[in-house]
């Protein structure tokens, strides 16, 4: 005989078994899959790996902070080329526009 008054979900990404009411919806328990512990050496590589990932995303955010002073310095010329197209035009604060 089943029971019916309880659900089994098993977590397809952890595996973790959930037991939830089938009433109220509110999780009664969960077991969580014991994970075998690596070995010394699989866990020196993983940190190798970190350590790799760490220094890509660091070249790559100097390189970009390296572009940054050129396009700030682009974006300011425009803004001026603007400025100078519309000085004649009075500047309207738009916050005051209601």
């Amino acid at each position: 005989m089943t029971d019916n008054t309880r659900y089994t979900i098993i977590c397809p990404c952890c595996e973790t078994t959930i037991i939830v009411d089938a009433q109220t919806g509110a999780v009664i328990s969960h077991e969580e899959k014991t994970k075998p512990l690596a070995s010394f050496e699989d866990m020196v590589k993983g940190l190798d790996k970190q350590k790799q990932q760490r220094e890509q995303i660091f070249q790559q955010e100097l390189g970009s902070m390296k572009d940054r002073e050129r396009l700030l310095e682009e974006k300011f010329r425009e803004a001026m080329k603007r400025a100078e197209k519309e000085k004649d035009k009075p500047w309207i604060n738009p916050l005051d526009v209601d």
